[in-house]
């Protein structure tokens, strides 16, 4: 599940990931053709308000108790409107993209499918997505009790195509039993990163256990650096940083090692992996691991440890509400009314919000969110809402864009070039220099 881990995204190192992208650029001849009279036609159907009998298409991936939620969602959707049943399809988040990416080639994409900041742009800038903008305007979508940001986290170029329907934002966690058992501080959110830094050093020279995991190639780490620093990760469809930037990431990574900071290379791999039951906090070879807020309940079924959550190291305004998943609508789907009421429905109505609770990421509608919170009983996730609760109030007044098509590429070269200059393999200059170049090829900015 992406609400839980991050390996619940589809994985897009894959050969299959590969494959997808050529289907998708038959997708794009497929469209316009499948789109015909109803892309030039106005977006009214039946559904919803009205008595005809309307069937729409929804496909998802997740595991079994997420699949079991949002049908219990969709049923209560039918319940109150009984003209709308629906046709679910749901998988394991292996080989997602390449059935969806299949679907649209052959003109049979879903009404409403699920999708993730990885290849939301790449989706859009095809013309699967619908511009969900005039929606939002008309109050038929309605974000406006959305998280500050998350609305503008679903845009691409300037129009809206995704609805959240999850948010997260990055956290350090941190195994608070060791610290307590060698009478260590827990760190703090605000302290800056050489501070950080220093505190895991004493750590590792404390407790015989490395203080955290080398974050060099934790692309949200270094997203927050950067935006901490003027920068940012990208601008529209361009890397928004240089070989500068990433030569001081680098090389504050290969100090730290140097101080005792961080494990092994060879134990820095492992902690690389995106299963949350990989992560070096649970498995005992670092106290701290760089996750997503919403990752702690599961996190915490992987150890015996209490553990804390805080932000990241630096100033917390750099952070941002991010969606963790959406939902998009076809954009030659027949029942384009309907489609957006559910969404809308599922987003924002408080009876669907506690079914669906935290599966996705805690809900985007912040009322909603309140009653989810107050009926949750795992202190995990209390604790999960409640730290990003307090840390939304230290947002700063603007989110990064969607990331652009081939930023599932830029993480993979993040990953192989951090763990060479973590090897020794490269200098953090070198480093910085082949990452750039990497980072442009994989968005096609020449």
């Amino acid at each position: 599940m992406e609400s839980l881990s991050r390996s619940a995204t589809p994985d897009q190192r894959t050969p299959a990931f590969r494959r997808t992208r050529r289907r998708l650029l038959a997708a794009a001849l497929a469209v316009p053709l499948v789109l015909g009279a109803a892309a030039c036609g106005d977006d009214g159907d039946s559904g919803g308000g009205s008595g005809d009998k309307v069937e729409l298409s929804i496909f998802w991936w997740g595991a079994d108790a997420r699949a079991e939620l949002t049908d219990k969602a969709l049923a209560l959707y039918t319940q109150k409107h009984p003209n709308v049943t629906f046709k679910k399809t749901w998988q394991a988040n292996q080989g997602y993209y390449d059935k969806l990416a299949t679907l649209t080639a052959g003109g049979n994409a879903p009404d409403i499918f699920q999708i993730d900041d990885n290849a939301i742009s790449e989706y859009a800038q095809r013309g699967v997505t619908l511009d969900l903008t005039p929606y939002a305007s008309n109050g038929k979508l309605d974000v406006s009790k959305f998280s500050k940001g998350l609305k503008e986290y679903g845009e691409v170029d300037g129009k809206l195509v995704g609805v959240a329907m999850g948010e997260n934002t990055q956290g350090l966690v941190y195994d608070k039993t060791l610290l307590d058992k060698n009478k260590l501080p827990a760190p703090t959110t605000g302290m800056s990163w050489p501070d950080f830094i220093k505190w895991a050093a004493n750590v590792s020279k404390v407790a015989k256990i490395p203080g955290t995991q080398d974050a060099s190639a934790v692309y949200q780490a270094l997203w927050v650096y950067l935006r901490q620093n003027g920068k940012d990760l990208y601008k529209g469809n361009q890397i928004a940083f240089d070989e500068t930037d990433l030569t001081n990431w680098f090389q504050m990574w290969k100090d730290a090692g140097a101080q005792g900071a961080t494990p092994t290379p060879d134990v820095i791999h492992e902690g690389n992996d995106s299963s949350v039951s990989k992560q070096l906090v649970v498995t005992g070879k670092a106290d701290t691991s760089w996750v997503w807020t919403n990752q702690m309940p599961e996190l915490k079924k992987n150890t015996k440890s209490d553990l804390g959550l805080m932000a990241y190291p630096g100033d917390p305004s750099a952070q941002w509400a991010r969606a963790s998943l959406y939902f998009s609508l076809f954009r030659g789907s027949p029942h384009k009314d309907a489609a957006i009421d559910v969404v809308n429905f599922l987003a924002n109505d408080p009876e669907a919000g506690m079914i669906l609770g935290t599966d996705r990421g805690l809900p985007p509608n912040l009322d909603v969110r309140k009653q989810v919170e107050a009926s949750v009983t795992d202190p995990n996730m209390k604790q999960t809402i409640a730290v990003q609760s307090e840390l939304a109030t230290k947002f700063g007044p603007t989110s990064p864009t969607v990331p652009p098509k081939g930023h599932s590429k830029v993480k993979t070269e993040l990953v192989r070039i951090a763990e060479g200059v973590t090897y020794g393999r490269a200098t953090p200059a070198q480093g910085a220099k082949d990452f750039v170049t990497a980072a442009k090829a994989a968005i096609g900015q020449s």
